[in-house]
């Protein structure tokens, strides 16, 4: 382990938050192993199901593919390294590497945020506006968003990396099972200033900016709901209900992350700490597929037809 007093040259970095678990590593590597082929067969099934039926090619499920693409990358940035890891005696990562994971987990939350915001947005032109609804939401505007969000991420995460290469390093060590960026800017013993004002930024960017679009779109949401007929009030919790639930589990499981960022978190017994760590980067990739595929009606029955098409 390198000394957390000299500047130095990192290479490689430890992780110190694998628990010794001898030979029960290998039943936690065929799980791991497990979540991880099902979240590619359920979002990259999903993904295909949308690309090749023409009728599905509406805002509303291109958004939802570019939610499945991103299950995919969040989730193919940390479970390949994860099983590598748990069969390690040695819990180390180089330095590229651990740059890379933190640029594709950062971008993955970021991307995941601001595309559940423009479903939010879209899901309340749908219902408040059904008759302009498509001249205002059109396919080449959705696409046109679903690339700007995803250039907003890399962008913004860009910077934050560059920030990173900057600093000086005065230890190795990482208290966690993945690289994280503000765990690598804790090991610097130069002045981090820029990177923790720029951080508080990109937090504020990322959680506030998306929080009042979400706010108002549902406020109206809401408000049509109260004052409008029954069948609409039935339409809104159909298409609104997998969205927000979506919506509070990616809340939840990111708040926890900025406030082990930004926080000590010895007290929390190791166990759980490592069950929250992975909570937002296992739970919204599984789950996401499972609630969309069966809430959504036509998503639902199109999966239904090309299973029962392949099964004769």
């Amino acid at each position: 382990m390198i000394s957390n007093s000299t500047p130095l040259t990192v290479s490689y970095f430890i992780l110190v938050e694998y628990l010794n678990i001898g030979y029960l590593r290998y039943l936690c590597f065929t799980i791991t192993a497990m979540l991880y082929i099902v979240i590619v067969v359920a979002n990259t099934s999903l993904i295909v199901v949308i690309c090749v039926n023409r009728s599905l090619h509406e805002p509303m499920y291109l958004f939802l593919c570019s939610l499945f693409v991103n299950e995919l990358y969040g989730s193919t940035g940390l479970f390949p390294f994860l099983l590598v890891q748990i069969l390690s005696d040695i819990h180390t990562v180089s330095a590229p590497l651990c740059f890379l994971q933190i640029f594709c987990l950062h971008t993955y939350g970021s991307i995941e945020f601001s595309n559940l915001t423009v479903m939010s947005y879209d899901r309340y032109l749908a219902i408040c506006y059904p008759l302009q609804y498509n001249t205002r939401m059109t396919s080449n505007k959705a696409v046109i968003l679903i690339i700007l969000l995803w250039l907003y991420s890399f962008v913004k995460f860009t910077i934050t990396l560059s920030l990173n290469f900057r600093l000086t390093l005065c230890g190795n060590t990482i208290n966690g099972l993945y690289c994280s960026n503000s765990l690598v800017v804790k090991l610097a013993c130069s002045d981090t200033q820029v990177n923790n004002i720029y951080g508080y930024f990109t937090i504020a960017l990322s959680v506030l900016g998306p929080l009042f679009p979400i706010l108002f779109s549902y406020m109206r949401i809401l408000r049509v709901c109260f004052s409008g007929s029954k069948q609409t009030r039935q339409k809104a919790v159909s298409t609104c209900t997998p969205h927000l639930v979506s919506l509070f589990n990616f809340s939840f499981g990111c708040s926890f992350e900025i406030l082990k960022s930004r926080f000590d978190m010895s007290g929390v017994p190791s166990v759980l700490r490592i069950i929250l760590s992975l909570y937002f980067l296992l739970i919204q990739p599984l789950m996401n597929p499972v609630m969309y595929g069966l809430q959504m009606s036509k998503l639902r029955n199109i999966c239904k037809h090309v299973l029962c098409y392949k099964l004769k």
